[in-house]
């Protein structure tokens, strides 16, 4: 008798007063965590910024104050005065470094709009990406936006526009997961037809999601760890934790309606369906661990997550969720259905039987239970005939379905070619937040984004001639998409001086110098930044080596520059790694690459998707968001993750599924057709269980949540349906006897290993 059976009562205490301390420990996790900014450390773009902050005590623009005169122009007197007493209690915030404006900068043109009737106030707020934004949210935001005497004032900015999107989706994704929670269960009852089970499984996706978190916490302790950890970990734990319980408590049923006793099928589900989720989840671990070679906290967080979840979830799932099936032994299985009465008043079953009976299992019922079982009763047989006729529709034609299944695939993945990365904006968020219509009115009236200048620092090049300053800042102007250059030499425009250096002390430090090149507001869309700078950089500068160029056109190229170095090692390492656990799992050498092939066709499918709708705008008036052409890379690696993990779960159930019938049988397409019904009904289930749970985030303000929402669910369905029931029967079909070959074996003697090994072969009902 397994340990897990003999000590279940006391396994299951004790796993109990565990998750109450862990949720203590937990409930404090976000707090520990920070929030990250689209930055490479380490990168030319960093130095330039820290160099700004301590030699020239300024910085990037992250605020801005949109000033618009009531009556008449910025340039009236009253006016005048007001914005400079404006400027003035801005800087007086112990945490704003650095005030400039339209008015201090003796009316600089690019910080004024059009029409002349507003203006901008810049500032540079100190501080990380967490101490930065709640300021902003909790006190500048709040005490900045004001109608007052000649002014009417609103705020914007990165940080201000970040600091709004994380309240909202916060927002957002707790409404999700509080609609998620109680949806899953229902469709959870719905599918077990039981209580117990349904509330067992949700308790284990909480399990993991409680134990990830306050593992995340004390991880706090040596490392950062970024906000989005929270995220991967709310939605990989409900998802692993669903997926790993209805494996083993569809196996279990199995074994019960087989006429096991409770210890046994305990045991028999941990060696076959445990064995399982064991490769599955070190498969999906080790996969999401190559996130660590990523250069930026927030990505590395998605793997301190990843890895943490799944290994929680398995936890779960092998520890405690055994000890219960324990305690519930048959009470598992759906209740019997009322027996109906004849005529002449006997009672007799209902039609479609009783799946609690040991002796249900008969009549060739045997093939359809793996994973149909975890409906029972005629649902069962109704399930099974469906998949085992489906299977052998695709078996029998497996070119044809085989072809059918990459077209569609190919065309829900052809976008995907146009997939174009960039940084997030202002219009994340839905058009009624404060920060987007701001940023919607500098939209409108300004030609210039002088919030977003291009720095050009010598640390040691003050003394510099001046005439090679001023050579520099003409031909800088002349670039273009360069609206204007600041420098100590006078201000320079289409490659020539226009007037005076205004301030120039804020350009100069001890030993250095700096420039500002104010781009043009069409430069800066889309993908145009890494151009724009790489033609600032072309120019040659007097400072030699010695030059550092930063700002956000720099940073979003350094950052993109980092993550494409990056990222060809870490898909060499998720795919290294997924076909040696796959090889281990299967014993075969095809079927991993097989398995690597599809899984990345689904999530090319996925990339497709949201490429043409949150990219390109398609269905965007129905989803509530505004396209800007570009998507932010964070929460499509976010996404990769999950969809990944949720797909190499059935990659790896369905695989095992049939590897265990071709080590019974032998024969290759028997194996696939009863490995296809076996799985595949757990496999549906599961997918619509969690896609129509996903769909919820679709609902959100923010553009991010209903990426996630609608890619997610799509991805898992498409991997649930023409993924595994087409592709993945119709090759295996097709490929034939080289799906079992592996160097070890002896020519035309499949490896009999595990529980089949152990036990007579079942035969289909076809041969029953």
């Amino acid at each position: 008798m397994p340990f897990l059976v003999r000590h279940r009562l006391a396994t299951l205490w004790t796993g109990l007063a565990v998750a109450l301390a862990l949720t203590l420990v937990a409930a404090g996790a976000l707090n520990s965590f920070v929030l990250s900014r689209w930055e490479a450390p380490g990168s030319a773009s960093v130095r330039a910024e820290e160099i700004l902050g301590r030699d020239f005590a300024t910085g990037n623009a992250n605020l801005i104050l949109l000033v618009t005169a009531r009556d008449g122009t910025v340039d009236d007197p009253d006016v005048h005065a007001a914005a400079t007493a404006l400027g003035r209690e801005l800087a007086a915030d112990p945490q704003v470094g650095d005030v400039w404006s339209y008015w201090s900068q003796e009316r600089d043109p690019t910080l004024r709009s059009r029409d002349a009737r507003q203006a901008v106030v810049l500032a540079w707020v100190t501080g990380d990406a967490t101490t930065t934004r709640a300021h902003i949210r909790e006190t500048l935001l709040p005490t900045f936006t004001r109608t007052s005497g000649p002014l009417d004032v609103r705020v914007a900015g990165a940080e201000a526009v970040s600091a709004q999107v994380s309240e909202q989706a916060s927002r957002d994704f707790v409404r999700a997961e509080l609609l998620i929670v109680p949806l899953m269960l229902l469709l959870l009852v719905a599918l077990y037809r039981r209580v117990r089970p349904a509330l067992l499984t949700l308790g284990i996706g909480l399990f993991a999601v409680v134990t990830t978190l306050a593992a995340l916490r004390l991880l706090t302790s040596f490392v950062e760890v970024s906000t989005f950890a929270a995220n991967i970990t709310l939605v990989m734990g409900i998802g692993l934790g669903v997926d790993y319980s209805l494996f083993l408590i569809a196996r279990f049923r199995e074994e019960l309606t087989g006429g096991a006793a409770v210890p046994d099928a305990v045991a028999t589900t941990l060696r076959t369906a445990g064995r399982t989720v064991v490769f599955s989840g070190l498969t999906v671990a080790a996969s999401l661990a190559a996130l660590l070679a990523l250069p930026y906290p927030f990505l590395r967080s998605f793997g301190y997550a990843g890895v943490l979840t799944v290994l929680s979830a398995m936890l779960g799932a092998l520890v405690l969720l055994p000890a219960a099936l324990a305690v519930l032994g048959h009470r598992v299985l759906r209740r019997p259905r009322r027996r109906r009465r004849t005529a002449d008043g006997d009672p007799r079953p209902a039609d479609d039987g009783d799946d609690v009976r040991a002796g249900s299992a008969g009549a060739g019922s045997s093939v359809s239970m793996g994973g149909s079982s975890v409906v029972g009763g005629g649902g069962d047989r109704l399930s099974g005939r469906f998949w085992r006729r489906a299977g052998e529709v695709v078996t029998r034609r497996p070119v044809l379905f085989s072809v059918a299944g990459l077209l569609l695939v190919g065309t829900l993945a052809a976008p995907a070619a146009g997939l174009r990365i960039g940084l997030p904006d202002d219009r994340v968020l839905p058009p009624s937040a404060s920060t987007r219509t701001t940023y919607d009115a500098l939209r409108a009236a300004f030609g210039t984004e002088a919030n977003d200048a291009v720095h050009l620092i010598a640390p040691d090049g003050r003394s510099t001639p001046p005439a090679a300053v001023a050579r520099y800042a003409a031909a800088l102007s002349a670039v273009p998409g360069v609206a204007q250059v600041n420098s100590t030499a006078g201000v320079y425009a289409d490659g020539e001086r226009v007037r005076a250096a205004v301030r120039p002390e804020r350009l100069l430090s001890p030993d250095g110098v700096r420039l500002e090149a104010v781009p043009t507001r069409a430069v800066l869309a889309g993908t145009e930044a890494g151009p724009f700078l790489d033609r600032v950089r072309a120019v040659p500068s007097p400072f030699g080596d010695d030059l550092l160029v930063g700002g956000y056109p720099a940073e979003l190229t350094d950052f993109r520059a980092a993550l494409a170095d990056r990222i060809p090692l870490v898909a060499l390492l998720i795919l290294g790694v997924t076909f040696v656990l796959l090889t281990v799992a299967t014993r075969s050498l095809l079927l991993p690459v097989k398995a690597t092939v599809l899984n990345l066709l689904s999530l090319a499918a996925m990339f497709g998707v949201l490429v043409f709708v949150f990219q390109n705008g398609a269905f965007a008036d129905v989803l509530g968001f505004t396209p800007i052409g570009t998507l932010d890379p964070a929460f499509p690696i976010l996404m990769f993750c999950v969809a990944y993990g949720l797909s190499m779960d059935y990659e790896v159930f369905l695989l095992t599924r049939i590897a265990e019938r071709y080590r019974a049988t032998g024969d290759n397409r028997l194996a696939v057709r009863e490995g296809l019904e076996r799985s595949a009904p757990l496999v549906t289930a599961a997918a619509v269980i969690l896609a129509v749970s996903f769909a919820l985030y679709a609902t959100g303000d923010v553009m991010y949540l209903q990426m996630i929402g609608v890619g997610t669910a799509l991805a898992i369905l498409v991997d649930a349906t023409v993924i595994r029931a087409v592709l993945v029967p119709g090759l295996m079909v097709l490929a034939g006897p080289a799906n079992w070959w592996f160097p070890s074996r002896r020519r035309g003697v499949p490896a009999a290993t595990g529980s089949s090994a152990r036990r007579p072969c079942f035969r289909s009902r076809r041969t029953a």
